[in-house]
């Protein structure tokens, strides 16, 4: 089989090592040259990609020609993007990138479009029937007072989030004011705000937030892979999170997030690998919180279950029949701190 070269961008965040181990330790033992990208020039994927570049922020003039240029130095086959903030330009330019041979493996513009928007995304589960959260879309301080309140606050804890965004920026949980006695008692987290917090710097206006109802249940992400033959979902459960990324986790055949999934991608007609997050609700139903249209933080863990869907979507942009998969459910994931010493030109990475 020949060999491929691949292009990943976001080489500083936290699944790289992940992706990189996904495409190395491929179901074909082809042979995957890495040719990693950041805004950043020091990050942890300079030194284990094969190749790597410093490239601009995706909202400058010159994001997509210099990503170009270095596709057709490196002869890059396909591009596996991971920063959500790339989406959308990347999408929009696929054809660019196919007149150089190199093929972009995400969805459309208008699905990657839809599926960022958190707001969107909930309006087309309460349209196809999925269980979704009460929800809100507000732009001042006197509308969000009067929908906070809908949902129960401040008997019951309210989510308020921007409409676009990744990770967890911008994501707060509306609770009362704290007293003397929960800054000593609790651990610290930058998650919860009161209203008199969110007042003092938001101030009166301000861009659109997306408010719903708390979801006090189990949370989990689900790594998809779609193209016309098939739609695969594997739903882990996110076992204790820090930080926003999963440190433990538990690959779950969960059948309900299986069908919501599998209707939400067919919908919205998503492509290559990408994926959801839900959350259960005080009845254990679960809601869709989010999607991910590109490569999510722990994919690892479906590849580890026997499902190497990132591999997939490369073999998928190069028109490569894509197997079936034997998913081994109840697969567990345990994340630890690693770490690269850098000497000069020489490497030590921490491997047992």
């Amino acid at each position: 089989m020949d060999k491929v070269n691949v292009l990943i961008t976001g080489a500083g965040a936290p699944g790289i090592a992940g992706t990189l181990y996904s495409l190395k330790n491929n179901y074909d033992n082809r042979d995957v040259k890495t040719v990693g990208t950041d805004i950043k020039k020091e990050v942890v994927g300079k030194y284990i990609c094969d190749k790597f570049y410093q490239i601009p922020k995706p909202n400058e003039k010159n994001f997509i020609p210099k990503l170009m240029k270095i596709c057709e130095k490196e002869k890059i086959d396909v591009i596996l993007p991971q920063v959500t903030k790339e989406l959308l330009p990347l999408s929009k330019n696929k054809k660019k990138f196919e007149k150089i041979g190199s093929k972009v493996a995400i969805s459309n513009y208008e699905t990657i479009k839809k599926s960022n928007n958190k707001y969107e995304l909930i309006k087309l589960c309460k349209e196809i029937g999925i269980p979704y959260t009460e929800f809100y879309l507000v732009n001042t301080l006197k509308e969000l007072k009067k929908k906070v309140y809908a949902l129960g606050y401040p008997k019951k804890k309210v989510c308020i989030k921007p409409p676009i965004s990744s990770g967890m920026r911008g994501f707060r949980v509306l609770i009362p004011k704290k007293s003397k006695k929960d800054f000593y008692e609790e651990k610290p987290t930058g998650i919860y705000s009161s209203i008199e917090e969110l007042q003092e710097f938001l101030g009166e206006k301000f861009p659109e937030l997306l408010i719903t109802e708390y979801l006090p249940g189990k949370e989990y992400s689900v790594d998809c892979f779609r193209n016309r033959e098939k739609c695969i979902v594997i739903p882990r459960s996110r076992d204790l999170i820090r930080t926003g990324i999963t440190f433990n986790g538990t690959v779950e055949k969960n059948e309900k997030i299986i069908i919501y999934s599998k209707k939400i991608a067919e919908k919205l007609d998503m492509k290559f690998c990408f994926g959801f997050q839900f959350k259960l609700d005080s009845n254990g139903i679960p809601k869709i919180i989010e999607s991910n249209p590109r490569i999510q933080g722990t994919m690892i863990m479906s590849t580890f279950a026997g499902a190497n869907i990132i591999y997939s979507a490369v073999k998928e942009a190069l028109g490569e029949k894509i197997p079936n998969f034997k998913i081994k459910w109840g697969l567990k994931f345990m994340r630890y701190w690693g770490g690269i010493g850098i000497d000069g030109k020489k490497i030590k990475k921490l491997e047992l």
